[in-house]
C-alpha cells in the first residue's frame, strides 16, 4: 500500500495544496460578505455559479488536456484560477466577481480532471480502491486545513485571497516536478442519460439533495455561523469539525449499509438529518460547543448521501456501464449544487438565517418520503451486487469517477447504444444488502 501511495505522492500533494486553497476561499467568502453586509443571494450565487462552472468545465478541460497534455493544461488552469482570486483583490464589483468564479470553477475541474485521470491512467485494477480511498483523504483533507489557516486571519480583509494565490501556484509544483509518465487519454463518448434515469430513479433523486444541502453548506453556513454570533476564526472550525467528521464516518456508514441495506440507511440518514436540524430553525439558541456538536453530527449525514447514493444506484446498473452512470450523478450532482445555494440564500435574504436550517430539515423529510423500500422492484439487481460502498470527497468531479474501484474501464460499454429492452422505464432493484428481501416488491 505504502508503494502505491509512494508512487503518487506528487499528485496528492498537489491535490492537497489545491483543495486546501478552494476550502479556504469558499468559507472565506460567505464570511467576508456577511461582515460587509451583502445579500445571501450573492454569497449563494457565488457558489451556485462555480459550482456550475465545475459542471460544464469538465467537457472543455477533457477536450483541453487532450489537445495538450496534462501538465500544460493543469499549468493554465492554475494560471487563471490564481489570476481570478488576484483580480478579486483589485476589483470589488460582484457581477465580476461572478463571472470570474464560473470561469475559476471551469479552471479548477480542469486541474481536478488532470490529476483523476492521471492517477486513473497508471493504476492498476487491483489498486484502484487504495489509489481512490487515498485521494478522497488527500482532497478531504485539504479542505479541513483550508478552515484551520482561516483561523489565522481574523481581519477578514483581503490577505486570505493572497493565500488562496499562492496554493494555487503551489499546486503546480508538485506536478510540473513529477517524474510520472504523461497518460494517455480517451475520447469522451455520448452517453445514454435517458437509460440511468429510468434505471436508477431514486438514486439520482438522493444525487440530487445530496447535492443541494453540500452546495448550501459551502456558500452559506459560515453565514449561519456569523449570525448566530460566532466569531470568523470559531466559523471556520465550524466548518472544519464538519468536514472532518463526514470524512472519518463514510468507513462506518459504509458498514452499516452493507448491513442494513441502502434504502434504510438513506432513509435513517435523512430522518435524522430532519430531527437534527429542527433545534436550529430558531427555536432556541446554543452554545458554540453545542453548535460545534450539531456541526459534527450534519457532517455525518450530509457527506455520506452522497456515496450512498452511489451504492445505491451501482447495485442497479451492470458493471459495464458504471463509467457512464458516474458521469451522469456526477452531473446530477452538481446541478444540486448549483441550485442548492441560491435557494438557500434566497430564504435566508427574505426571511432570516434560520431558513438555512428549515431547509436541511425540508430535504431530510423529501428523502423520508420518496425513498421507500415499496418503492423499488427486483428487476435490475446488478450480477455483482450489493456492490462495494466507496467513500466519496466532498467536492466529487467528472474524471474521480473513473478511480472508483466499482468501474473496470476496459470492459466499460457506456457509449455503446442501449437495446430496447434495457431502455423501458423501470425502478430501481430492490436493496441487495438485506438478506430475504422479495424480488420484487411493487412501485
Amino acid at each position: 500500500m505504502f508503494n502505491t501511495i509512494g508512487a503518487f505522492f506528487s499528485l496528492y500533494l498537489a491535490a492537497l495544496v489545491l483543495l486546501t486553497g478552494s476550502g479556504l476561499f469558499n468559507t472565506y467568502m460567505g464570511v467576508r460578505l456577511t461582515q460587509l453586509s451583502v445579500s445571501e443571494i450573492w454569497v449563494g450565487a457565488l457558489l451556485a455559479i462555480f459550482y456550475l462552472g465545475l459542471v460544464v468545465g469538465a467537457r472543455v478541460g477533457h477536450k483541453l488536456i487532450l489537445g495538450i497534455g496534462h501538465i500544460r493544461a493543469y499549468a493554465a488552469s492554475a494560471a487563471f484560477v490564481t489570476a481570478a482570486v488576484l483580480i478579486q483583490i483589485l476589483v470589488d464589483n460582484l457581477w465580476i466577481w461572478l463571472v470570474l468564479r464560473f470561469f475559476a470553477g471551469a479552471a479548477m475541474v480542469t486541474q481536478f480532471m488532470g490529476l483523476e485521470s492521471w492517477l486513473n491512467e497508471q493504476t492498476e485494477n487491483e489498486q484502484r480502491g487504495t489509489v481512490f480511498a487515498f485521494y478522497m483523504v488527500m482532497t478531504s483533507l485539504g479542505t479541513v486545513l483550508g478552515q484551520i489557516v482561516l483561523t489565522y486571519f481574523p481581519q477578514m480583509n483581503y490577505e486570505p485571497l493572497v493565500f488562496v494565490a499562492i496554493c494555487s501556484v503551489m499546486s503546480l509544483v508538485p506536478v510540473a516536478l513529477t517524474r510520472r509518465l504523461h497518460p494517455a487519454l480517451q475520447v469522451p463518448a455520448p452517453i445514454n442519460a435517458k437509460y440511468y434515469v429510468e434505471r436508477v430513479p431514486l438514486s439520482i433523486i438522493v444525487l440530487l439533495i445530496a447535492g443541494m444541502v453540500t452546495g448550501a453548506f459551502y456558500a452559506l453556513a459560515p453565514v449561519y455561523g456569523l449570525r448566530a454570533d460566532l466569531n470568523s476564526e470559531q466559523v471556520a472550525v465550524f466548518v472544519a469539525v464538519s468536514v472532518a467528521a463526514g470524512v472519518l464516518a463514510q468507513w462506518p456508514i459504509g458498514w452499516l449499509a452493507d448491513r442494513l441495506g441502502r434504502v434504510l440507511t438513506i432513509r435513517i440518514n435523512a430522518l435524522c438529518l430532519f430531527l437534527l436540524a429542527l433545534p436550529l430553525v430558531g427555536w432556541l439558541s446554543f452554545s458554540y460547543t453545542w453548535l460545534l456538536i450539531f456541526s459534527a453530527a450534519f457532517g455525518v449525514l450530509q457527506f455520506t448521501l452522497y456515496p450512498l447514493g452511489a451504492a445505491f444506484a451501482n447495485d442497479n446498473v451492470d458493471p459495464d456501464r458504471r463509467v457512464g452512470l458516474s458521469a451522469i450523478l456526477y452531473m446530477v450532482y452538481g446541478v444540486g449544487a448549483c441550485v442548492g445555494p441560491l435557494l438557500v440564500g434566497i430564504l435566508m435574504d427574505r426571511w432570516g438565517s434560520h431558513f438555512y436550517f428549515i431547509f436541511v430539515a425540508a430535504c431530510g423529510a423529501l428523502l423520508v418520503g420518496l425513498i421507500r423500500p415499496q418503492k423499488v422492484t427486483g428487476d435490475h439487481l446488478s450480477q455483482d451486487a450489493p456492490t462495494e460502498f466507496v467513500p466519496m470527497a466532498s467536492v466529487p468531479s467528472a474524471a474521480a469517477a473513473a478511480l472508483d474501484p466499482r468501474v473496470d474501464i476496459t470492459s466499460d460499454i457506456s457509449h455503446d447504444p442501449v437495446i430496447e429492452e434495457e431502455s423501458e422505464p423501470v425502478a430501481e432493484a430492490t436493496d441487495p444488502s438485506v438478506k430475504g428481501s422479495p424480488a420484487s416488491m411493487g412501485n
